[in-house]
């Protein structure tokens, strides 16, 4: 069966692959929490991505999806979700849906008590994800906006993460995250630093996780256009 045909995409194909790059991330040290494995196991990346990107789904490395913006890397998934620390029944928020992989993974870790609500500020890239999401069948709530406002109807979130490289914290992300809740960001512009903590007494106090290349966000939350941090080489 051709690589890019819609039976391709199905969720129930391709396991040799699925199992594959989990063995290979469990032995990189990046997947360590067995629900997280069962998660990721659970939302198959291949189903997120076009006919063209299908040969390299499994492969761990981000890939291009347009308008200058990437699917992340599995390590990095991995990684940023472990230190999220969700739990079932949390309600969490994303930056940057992009083509909805990441989110799917974190709605399965909170599962159908808990809610995903996700922020792209590309229209195309949002209904994708919509889609993908649905194939998926992982119910994610995603938004078309500027991701420095996030999302105030649904919060406090227990966990917010943002999967683009920003300058600065927004305030709003702060107030929207409740006391204890975990925190995770690239910080920088392109070139970051993962940093990853929680909120304590009404401010975040985080920790770095180490430098990494992120694509710079977009809008109000952003820092200009330069889309070259395609890549998310391991902290």
């Amino acid at each position: 069966m051709k690589a890019g045909s819609s039976h391709a995409r199905s969720v129930d194909e391709r396991w040799d692959e699925r199992n594959g790059l989990l063995a290979e991330l469990e032995a990189s040290g990046y997947l360590t929490d067995p629900r997280l494995e069962e998660a990721m196991l659970a939302v198959p990346r291949h189903v997120f991505l076009p006919d063209e990107l299908q040969e390299e789904a499994y492969a761990d490395h981000p890939l291009p999806v347009g308008h200058g913006q990437t699917v992340s890397a599995p390590h990095m998934v991995a990684m940023m979700t472990s230190a999220l620390q969700v739990k079932q029944g949390d309600n969490v928020l994303e930056i940057g849906t992009g083509v909805g992989y990441h989110a799917g993974v974190v709605k399965a870790m909170v599962g159908a008590e808990g809610t995903v609500v996700s922020i792209e500020f590309v229209k195309e890239l949002s209904q994708r994800a919509q889609a993908n999401l649905k194939t998926a069948g992982q119910d994610v709530i995603v938004l078309n906006r500027d991701g420095a406002t996030g999302a105030p109807e649904y919060a406090p979130f227990d966990a917010v993460y943002v999967t683009c490289a920003i300058p600065e914290i927004p305030d709003a992300l702060v107030r929207q995250l409740r006391d204890g809740g975990h925190f995770i960001a690239p910080i920088g512009v392109t070139k970051c630093q993962l940093k990853a903590g929680r909120k304590i007494d009404g401010r975040l106090v985080l920790e770095d996780l180490g430098p990494c290349l992120f694509v710079n966000a977009q809008g109000e939350l952003g820092a200009g256009d330069d889309d070259s941090g395609v890549l998310q080489p391991a902290p």
